[in-house]
């Protein structure tokens, strides 16, 4: 922790949401999901001003947000981001990745 007692990584989780809204909010195409993707991304947003969520919320929020909006390849760029800020925060419990 630094600045005060602020975890890093939900700072850079924290800018991760705002550059992916910021890029949602300026892509011009109807997307058919727009709202479930926007409405994700402000539950992510309070539960992490509300002092961050657990694994499991963030990667159950990234499944939501990529179910909308993922196939848009103008978001790939800030959508690897999102996922990169989520990977810091480790695995869950019980979570055993299948390679």
């Amino acid at each position: 922790m630094v600045d005060g007692g602020r975890d890093p990584r939900v700072a850079g989780l924290s800018a991760a949401v705002s550059r992916l809204r910021d890029e949602l909010d300026a892509y011009p195409a109807q997307l058919r999901d727009r709202r479930a993707a926007e409405d994700e991304l402000a539950a992510l947003d309070a539960r992490i001003a509300a002092g961050g969520p657990t694994c499991e919320e963030l990667r159950h929020s990234l499944l939501q947000i990529l179910a909308a909006v993922g196939s848009v390849s103008a978001l790939s760029e800030p959508l690897s981001g999102l996922r990169n800020a989520i990977e810091l925060f480790g695995e869950p419990s019980g979570y055993r990745r299948l390679n």
